[in-house]
């Protein structure tokens, strides 16, 4: 099992940025395709980015496409997100999510919140106009 912790949350006017970082503890050694997904007040968790396991292979939601950038570092079993153009809209509490991949599946990215195993706590991020 792994635990996943975020970092970098915090309050931000529009069209400005934050990173997010998440770090992994635990069974680290396993191999885990990463997301981020966020839960805006009164809404469903919504898919944000995730990257494989490799790094080599990311994907965007449509609303983040451009202004959002995602990363890992697997060496410091670490994962970001850096926001920037930032919109009220973005409003949300941001989730680190991991699944666990076989050694065979490096690319491999995962955009349906329901494939993830492991979630940290979650950081929120707040957009003012």
């Amino acid at each position: 099992q792994v635990q996943l912790l975020e970092s970098g949350g915090g309050l931000v006017q529009a069209g400005g940025s934050l990173r997010l970082s998440c770090v992994a503890s635990g069974r680290t050694a396993s191999r885990y395709a990463l997301g981020w997904i966020r839960r805006a007040p009164g809404k469903e968790r919504e898919f944000v980015a995730a990257i494989s396991w490799s790094g080599d292979s990311t994907y965007y939601a449509d609303s983040v496409k451009g202004r959002f950038t995602i990363a890992r570092d697997n060496a410091k079993n670490t994962m970001y997100l850096q926001m920037n153009s930032l919109k009220p809209e973005d409003t949300a509490v941001y989730y680190c999510a991991a699944k666990s991949v076989p050694r065979w599946n490096s690319d491999s990215v995962y955009t349906r919140v329901v494939e993830y195993d492991y979630w940290g706590q979650g950081t929120q991020v707040t957009v003012s106009s």
